[in-house]
């Protein structure tokens, strides 16, 4: 098939991670890709392996003539099998579109799970709205990467009936446990193998809830636990995130964090830890880096939010959101536990095997062209 895929931005997120992996993994169809927005970072690595992208350089929450007349030519020159849209505003001015287009075979995706009024814009509530009034209509099916996606959306008009559930997938061979990289990189970071290291791998945002980790990690200063360090990684991690300095100076953990920003070596960066942690407060639907890390049989503590507590399941910890002694105390029943080398290397094996069984690429490949297959069948009856 000819898939054409339309997303909102292609800078850094949860979607724009999951078709960078699925259009490098399925070379059995032809990816073309339109940002309605930017190239960004994923964009630029697909058009350096060859990839056909295009920008319609929209501003962020606005539509211009321009950029809607561009999008309708590509999608008539492109003329795909099936579109497959990939966040709330590519699924709603794709889908209208390509509709306009004469393209039926229209398949939205939905990559998030709060829509919050105090959390989220209002454009992007407005937008949601909208999509679940049309979504009897525009789209032949739905496809949501978590099951709490399907239930916030079908409580705003979404039409249960369209929505499927295909989690993200992850390449096992990529995100794998490799010791010597483990090494090498804590070298690199000055970390000692009897150190226990934290690691938080998420961008700089309300919603991922960084002060609960610190506050957290000022609780774990007043136990008597082994020595222990935490790498915070992701966009504006760094030293010039002024409110994130002064955060870590007011609980007194300053000397404990080290700020590394964006990596491009997150598999290494997942080898290195000991303990992934998410501490996210809301909006979560299913987090890559949680099963990026149980993949390199790095076991995870997680909120209860979205469906960070399906991936763990029972191998690792689940907290509240938005607390940060039972966060502290899922920590230290972990470190409690590395002390126990057969249990914490039968909890790292049981880690890889759940992505392995459940959440592995092929998989999610598969699911998502059975999806267009029907779809483009239903399309052309």
């Amino acid at each position: 098939m000819k898939v054409l895929h339309i997303i909102t931005d292609f800078d850094d997120g949860g979607a724009q991670a999951v078709l960078y992996r699925f259009v490098t993994a399925n070379q059995a169809n032809t990816h073309q890709v339109i940002s309605l927005m930017n190239i960004g970072r994923y964009g630029d690595r697909l058009i350096e392996l060859g990839m056909q992208v295009y920008s319609l350089d929209m501003p962020k929450s606005r539509l211009t003539l321009d950029g809607l007349t561009k999008l309708y030519r590509l999608i008539r020159k492109i003329n795909p099998d099936v579109i497959q849209t990939w966040m709330y505003h590519s699924d709603l001015i794709g889908g209208l579109v390509a509709r306009l287009a004469g393209k039926n075979a229209v398949i939205w995706g939905i990559h998030n799970s709060n829509l919050d009024p105090a959390k989220t814009a209002l454009t992007t509530r407005l937008t949601a709205r909208i999509c679940g009034i049309l979504s009897g209509n525009i789209p032949r099916k739905i496809i949501s990467c978590s099951e709490e996606g399907i239930r916030v959306h079908t409580a705003i008009g979404y039409q249960q009936q369209q929505m499927v559930v295909v989690p993200n997938g992850y390449d096992v061979s990529e995100f794998s446990p490799k010791p010597e990289t483990r090494i090498e990189l804590r070298n690199q970071w000055q970390i000692a193998e009897n150190t226990t290291l934290f690691g938080m791998v998420a961008r700089w945002d309300p919603q991922k809830d960084h002060a609960n980790l610190i506050t957290a990690l000022a609780d774990l200063k007043n136990r008597e636990l082994s020595p222990w360090h935490c790498v915070l990684i992701g966009s504006n991690l760094d030293a010039d995130n002024q409110t994130l300095v002064a955060l870590l100076d007011r609980y007194g953990v300053r000397d404990r964090v080290s700020l590394l920003g964006i990596r491009n070596d997150i598999p290494a960066v997942m080898n290195a830890l000991d303990l992934h942690i998410l501490p996210s407060a809301y909006g979560e639907a299913f987090p890559n880096v949680v099963s990026e890390a149980m993949a390199c049989g790095t076991p995870c503590i997680v909120t209860a939010v979205g469906d960070s507590g399906l991936i763990v399941g029972e191998t690792g910890w689940v907290v509240p959101p938005s607390d940060a002694g039972q966060l502290a105390t899922a920590m230290c029943e972990a470190v409690t536990e590395m002390s126990n080398p057969t249990a914490w290397t039968k909890r790292q094996v049981i880690c890889r095997e759940r992505i392995k069984a459940n959440f592995n690429l092929q998989s999610m490949v598969d699911q998502y062209i059975n999806v267009w297959k029907s779809s483009v069948f239903e399309a052309n009856k």
